[in-house]
C-alpha cells in the first residue's frame, strides 16, 4: 500500500458513501471504479458498515477503501480488522492518533483550525481532513492557512460539489477533496448504479481538466 499521501494525490477524489448493506456497497463502489475513482471512505454511519468494508476489500482489491467517522479507539481497532486501507475521523483526539499509531493504520483526522493543525504536526500527523470545509472557512482558510504552516497537507470535505471541487484542488495544499455528490440518495435508493457510474466519470473528467500546483 502506498503511502497516505500519494493515495489521496493519485486519487484527486474521495467518495464519502453510507451503505445500507455490504452487497449494495460493493455495487456502489464498483460503479465507482468504472467511473474512474480509485479511493473511497464506508462510513461508519450504519450497522453494516464493517461488513461492507471487508467485503468490499475481498470483491475490489484494486480500490482503496478506507474507513469514516471513526470516533474511539474500538473503531479503530475495528476497521484495521475489517481491512479498511486508511481511517478517517471528523475530528482529532490523542486517544485515536495513539491508537492508529499503534495498529500501523494510516490516519486522515478531521480539524478546522491552526491550533489542531499545529497540535497534530506535534504528534506526526501532516495531512488532515478539513471538515466541515465550506462551513469554517473552504477556500479562504485553507489560504491563510498555506502561510505559516506551508507543508500541511489537506482533503476539505463537507459542502464539496461538482461547482466547487475545481477551486479546491487547485489550491497547492489541497491533496484531495471528499464528499457524497457521487452517490446521490436517490440513486442509491433505487440502486442506479449507472447513474452514479456517469456521475463519477464526470467528475474524473473534471478532475484530469484541473490544473493541480502540487
Amino acid at each position: 500500500m502506498l503511502p497516505l499521501r500519494q493515495i489521496l494525490e493519485s486519487a484527486g477524489v474521495l467518495p464519502v458513501l453510507t451503505v445500507a448493506s455490504a452487497e449494495s456497497s460493493v455495487a456502489m463502489c464498483a460503479a465507482l471504479q468504472r467511473g474512474g475513482i480509485t479511493a473511497v471512505e464506508i462510513t461508519l454511519r450504519t450497522p453494516v458498515a464493517l461488513d461492507a468494508i471487508r467485503l468490499t476489500k475481498q470483491q475490489l482489491p484494486t480500490l482503496v477503501v478506507s474507513a469514516g467517522t471513526v470516533t474511539t479507539a474500538a473503531e479503530m481497532q475495528l476497521v484495521k480488522e475489517a481491512g479498511a486501507d486508511f481511517a478517517v475521523s471528523p475530528g482529532m483526539t490523542d486517544q485515536l492518533v495513539r491508537a492508529a499509531l499503534d495498529l500501523d493504520l494510516p490516519f486522515l483526522p478531521g480539524l478546522a483550525t491552526p491550533s489542531e493543525v499545529m497540535r497534530g504536526l506535534e504528534m506526526g500527523i501532516e495531512i488532515f481532513k478539513l471538515f466541515p470545509a465550506t462551513v469554517v472557512g473552504g477556500i479562504d482558510l485553507l489560504k491563510a492557512i498555506s502561510g505559516p504552516l506551508p507543508g500541511v497537507r489537506f482533503c476539505p470535505t463537507g459542502g464539496l460539489s461538482l461547482a466547487n471541487m475545481g477551486a479546491f484542488l487547485a489550491l497547492k495544499n489541497v491533496l484531495c477533496v471528499g464528499g457524497s455528490w457521487l452517490c446521490p440518495a436517490d440513486a442509491v435508493a433505487l440502486q442506479d448504479w449507472a447513474a452514479i457510474e456517469a456521475i463519477a466519470q464526470q467528475t474524473t473528467e473534471l478532475l484530469g481538466a484541473t490544473p493541480r500546483p502540487i
